[in-house]
Order: C-alpha cells, then structure tokens, then sequence
C-alpha cells in the first residue's frame, strides 16, 4: 500500500489516540478487500485510515457507544468512503445478527470493557472469521506509575485512609499486558502477541498538570473520585501539582494485544 498518498491519515495533533494507534498499526495486517469490525471508535481514530487501507472491495464498521462521537464521525466523513460506516452500537451488547469479520480492532477500547472484559473480549473473538485477526490498544498497568506513587504517599502521609483504600481498589482494577495475554490463551486464539511501548507526556507544574488535556477528563479524575469532597481533592491535587519534580517524567505504557482465530475455530 502506497502510503505517501493517503488523504486519511492519523492526525498529528492527537498526542493520545495517534500514538495508541500507532502502534495498533504496527500488528494489524492490512490489505484491500478486508472487512473490519473498528469497536470504541470515537470520532475515527483510526476508523478513516483503515477505510483507506482496505479500500472500496473493503468495508468498515466503526462503533461506538456515544452518540456524539458517531456524529462527530459521520460530520467529517461526509460523502467520502462510502465502505465505511458509523454506527451508535454498545460493544459489550453487539447484535445477534452482527456479520463476521476478517479484522476486529479497537484503539484504547479496553478501558470501556468493564465490569467484565474478559466476557466482551469473547464476544469479539466470536465476530471474527476463521484465520481472522483482533488487535486491541490499551494503556496497561504500570502507565503513569510514578504519579501513582507519589498519590499514594500522599495519602499516607495525610491519613487519607479511606480514599486510599478507593484508589487502590482503582489500580488494581488496571489490567496488566500479562492479564490480557491471558484473555487470548484463554480463548485459544493463535499466535497471541503482548507488546508495550512507553509513551512520555510531558507537563509543567500547577494548572497546566491539573488541566493537561491528556490528563484530566481521564487518569487525574480517578484521583479526584476517591473524594467525597470535592474541595478536599483540589487541595489534595493542588499540593500534588507543585511537586512534579518527584514524579516526571510521566511514562504511559501503550499495550498492544494481538491474536489470530484458528482456522478450525
């Protein structure tokens, strides 16, 4: 594929799904003809760039399960490749007469597979045709470790005894790149792959740490939902903000979990 010409590429100034995606790429075999099942596709990354790659003998189902990014999609889609499709479809409840496909794929779709994600990583297997191929991207346990350190000694230190035990109930919730190994044994795909590449976003103190646009709306509000009183968090968070120095840099680990259907299955 003749990528020097693509009019869909993956978009620069994403610093969190691009680079998610990226490496979601790097495992994915691509050619034209495919059929891909694209799950938590949120507003297309990387939903176009694998219209692109499959072309018009191709299609793309790309789900989500917020009307507003399914939207957000279809507006700057527009006219343009008609094999590609955007629908509002909650992936842990897919249809009984979903089609089966040669590729299912979601970029930082783990995190929306609880409470049971073991259950809707069967369930996508299920979709896939025989020799098929699932590629997932997740931030995997040990993103951001050394903020989470730095909270928890906090905690400590305060005698935030029962937001600490919230926060640790949070991390241990993470799953590991071994955990999701696991999922694909477990289903007995083939060639099962877990690779992690790290991922350093940079910050400055203060504001710009609490409102970093990677940060918050996501890995800060889990600090934050260990409080009850809010105000108690922003002080908590404020003391955390000026002391960056202890716990930069911030590394996310980019998980990739790759895994073939038996031509049996």
């Amino acid at each position: 594929m003749n990528r020097h010409a693509l009019r869909w590429p993956l978009p620069k100034h994403d610093y969190w799904s691009t680079p998610f995606a990226e490496s979601l790429l790097q495992h994915l075999d691509l050619r034209p003809g495919l059929r891909i099942l694209d799950v938590a596709c949120g507003h297309g990354i990387p939903a176009f760039y694998l219209a692109e790659q499959v072309g018009p003998t191709g299609e793309v189902l790309a789900i989500d399960v917020s009307a507003g990014q399914v939207a957000r999609a279809r507006a700057i889609q527009g006219s343009q490749l008609p094999w590609l499709r955007f629908e509002c479809m909650d992936m842990r409840a897919l249809p009984a007469d979903l089609p089966t496909f040669d590729r299912v794929t979601g970029n930082l779709s783990v995190m929306f597979f609880r409470p049971n994600r073991f259950e809707v990583v069967r369930r996508l297997a299920e979709r896939l045709n025989p020799v098929g191929q699932l590629v997932l991207t997740f931030p995997s346990y040990g993103t951001f470790d050394s903020l989470w350190q730095r909270v928890n000694q906090a905690m400590i230190q305060q005698g935030r005894i029962n937001e600490r035990e919230r926060f640790q109930t949070y991390l241990n919730e993470r799953p590991s790149a071994q955990e999701a190994r696991g999922w694909l044994e477990a289903l007995d795909l083939d060639r099962v792959e877990t690779i992690e590449y790290p991922l350093e976003v940079a910050t400055g103190l203060g504001p710009e740490f609490l409102h970093h646009p990677l940060l918050r709306g996501g890995f800060l509000d889990d600090v934050y939902e260990c409080f009850e009183d809010q105000s108690l968090a922003n002080r908590f968070m404020i003391e955390i903000s000026h002391d960056i120095t202890r716990f930069t840099p911030l590394v996310a680990q980019r998980c990739v979990l790759s895994g073939w259907r038996r031509a049996s299955a």
